[in-house]
């Protein structure tokens, strides 16, 4: 009986294990993508109920704009590489909404938001490009569903079988404390790892739109220097820091290799 629950449980393992795009790192994920694209759509839905973006303005047009190219990158590398399954059930959607907010996000399914007060600190379209791209590529190293599966299994919730993973109390709990249903949405406590990886992968997919990835350490250093007591939300669970500028830096020489100037 044990020796058949170590296999289950090491075959789950298995089929749950996911291949983070451009690193390759493998991780654990035992909510499917559909239901977390799912949940993520009643969610903006609500959200953009309460707060309508803004339309018409010369920067909601560079958001679209930089979406676009951002978008259309990450298409073309998830098909070049035969990944193209992974981005199923993605409709993408860029909305920037009006709030001193210095903060942007992007959830399962392609779905972001930028706040107002994020673009004097990004400054330029490039700027803007680096943040989003930081934002996408958290959704599509499904980092969001990497913690929930480790909170679930904390719990001791079942995440197998024929379980309605959506409709379950523990699981919508779990979704909206990963993504601040409630309080600040969009907050979601990334470990270090994550936002490493955040990094890299924004650096490389914003060079690969023709933004140039230098300007992502720019960005980041105007976000450290916007830190102290209440750092900006994007900073909220790990403060800027050189170490973090410094793997920018690490990462600059590979990110200038898909660098095309559009």
């Amino acid at each position: 009986m044990k020796k058949a629950l170590t296999f289950s449980l090491l075959l789950l393992t298995l089929l749950a294990c996911h291949r983070v795009p451009l690193t390759g790192r493998k991780s654990m994920s035992l909510i499917p993508e559909n239901t977390m694209q799912s949940l993520a759509l009643t969610q903006y839905r609500d959200f953009l109920n309460t707060k309508p973006s803004v339309k018409n303005t010369k920067d909601a047009e560079m958001l679209n704009r930089v979406g676009s190219k951002l978008s259309k990158a990450v298409k073309d590398y998830m098909a070049s590489k035969n990944l193209s399954s992974q981005l199923n059930g993605y409709a993408w959607e860029f909305n920037l909404i009006n709030s001193p907010e210095i903060n942007a996000w992007c959830m399962p399914g392609g779905k972001v938001v930028v706040y107002t007060g994020l673009l004097p600190v990004t400054l330029n379209e490039a700027g803007l490009a680096a943040v989003i791209g930081h934002e996408v590529s958290h959704a599509l190293a499904r980092h969001g569903s990497e913690r929930m599966t480790q909170a679930l299994l904390a719990q001791g919730v079942a995440l197998g079988g024929n379980i309605a993973l959506q409709n379950s109390p523990q699981t919508n709990n779990a979704f909206q404390q990963a993504f601040g249903i409630g309080g600040q949405l969009g907050i979601l406590a990334f470990s270090r790892k994550h936002e490493n990886e955040a990094d890299k992968m924004g650096m490389i997919f914003m060079a690969m739109a023709g933004y140039d990835p230098k300007e992502a350490i720019e960005v980041w250093k105007r976000m450290a220097d916007k830190g102290g007591q209440k750092p900006p939300e994007l900073l909220s669970t790990h403060p800027s820091d050189q170490t973090r500028i410094n793997n920018l830096q690490a990462s600059l020489k590979e990110a200038l290799i898909f660098y095309r100037p559009s």
